[in-house]
C-alpha cells in the first residue's frame, strides 16, 4: 500500500480555538483574502484533500485536485459518481491506506476539517500550517480538534508529537498569524 509523500493540514482558527460556528460553517468573519491566498498556495502543492461533509476547499484548482471524503454513508470505500477524482471513506470500514490506495495518486495530502478529520490524522501529519485570528471568537463553535476547548490546539498538537516553528504574520491589520506545527 503506498502512502502520501507529505501530510499538511491546514485551518484557520479563532482565538478560542473554533473553525466554524455550531452550525458546522465557517462564518464570514473567520475569512480573509490573506489567508485564502495562503490557503490556494498550499493546497496547490497537494494530490488530494481530505475533508468531512461541511468542509471544503472552493478554491480556484479545487476540480483538479483527487479528495477523500470522510462520511459514514458507505461501509468502507466508495467511488463518488457525482464529484470526479472523488472517493467516499468510511474509516470504520477502511483503513487509510486503502482509501489511498482507491484514489490512485501520488504526492501530497492537504487535511482540510473538520473537527473529526483534523483530529484522526494527528498521528500522521508531517506538519499542520495553524492560523490564527486573534481578533475572533466563536463561543459555541466547532472545534479544530476533539478536546478543544478543554485543552488549548496548541496543548492538542504537542501532546500529539508536533512543535511549533515559524510564525509568520499574514495580515497585521486583522492580526492575522500563521504557525508551523512540524513533527519533531
Amino acid at each position: 500500500m503506498s502512502k502520501p509523500s507529505k501530510i499538511e493540514g491546514f485551518a484557520i482558527v479563532s482565538q478560542d480555538g473554533m473553525l466554524a460556528g455550531a452550525d458546522g460553517v465557517m462564518p464570514d468573519g473567520l475569512k480573509f483574502e490573506a489567508d485564502q491566498q495562503f490557503f490556494r498556495e498550499g493546497l496547490d502543492r497537494c494530490a488530494a484533500v481530505v475533508h468531512g461533509r461541511h468542509s471544503h476547499e472552493m478554491q480556484p484548482n479545487s476540480d483538479k485536485r483527487a479528495r477523500l471524503w470522510v462520511t459514514a454513508r458507505v461501509t468502507g470505500i466508495e467511488v463518488e459518481d457525482v464529484t470526479p477524482r472523488s472517493v467516499l471513506w468510511n474509516p470504520q470500514g477502511a483503513t487509510f491506506e486503502q482509501a489511498w490506495d482507491a484514489l490512485g495518486v501520488s504526492g501530497g495530502l492537504g487535511v482540510v476539517g473538520g473537527t473529526t478529520v483534523f483530529g484522526m490524522f494527528l498521528p500522521r501529519y508531517d506538519v499542520v500550517h495553524r492560523t490564527r485570528a486573534t481578533s475572533r471568537k466563536l463561543p459555541g463553535g466547532r472545534p479544530v480538534f476533539p478536546g478543544v476547548p478543554g485543552q488549548s490546539p496548541e496543548q492538542v498538537m504537542t501532546k500529539a508529537g508536533l512543535r511549533a516553528g515559524k510564525t509568520r504574520v499574514l495580515d497585521a491589520r486583522h492580526n492575522l498569524t500563521v504557525t508551523e506545527w512540524r513533527r519533531k
